[in-house]
């Protein structure tokens, strides 16, 4: 699989993210270090536990990480989160509504997880 392929599969933007990151040597290295991201499970776990502190600063490191890489569908999930959780702003959503949003983020991280590793086995 090349790594076109791979942001096909993921529903990533392979040409946003060479615009940012201009060489595919850096992409394919960048990518790589995702599913080792401990940010992405931080995020996740302050999601069970609710807090909000540690879910706004989680999801706004994601939105950046996933938002240079071209993982846009991800970028945007965390960017609602964090959002959700800025300080000085009211919340939106429902508690059941954030848990929905938080099991949408997760289902698309282990998809994109588990393509990547694909990837890596070559």
């Amino acid at each position: 699989m090349i790594l076109r392929e791979l942001y096909e599969i993921i529903d990533g933007d392979y040409d946003k993210a060479i615009q940012i990151m201009r060489i595919e040597k850096l992409m394919d290295k960048h990518i790589r270090k995702m599913v080792a991201n401990s940010t992405v499970e931080k995020m996740i776990e302050a999601g069970r536990t609710m807090d909000g502190a540690e879910l706004f600063d989680a999801a706004h490191a994601v939105k950046g990480v996933c938002g240079n890489l071209g993982l846009v569908k991800l970028a945007a999930e965390a960017s609602e989160i964090c959002d959700e959780f800025r300080p000085g702003s009211s919340r939106k959503f429902t508690d059941s509504e954030l848990k929905e949003k938080l099991a949408q983020f997760e289902a698309q991280y282990r998809k994109t997880e588990e393509g990547i590793r694909r990837y890596m086995e070559g």
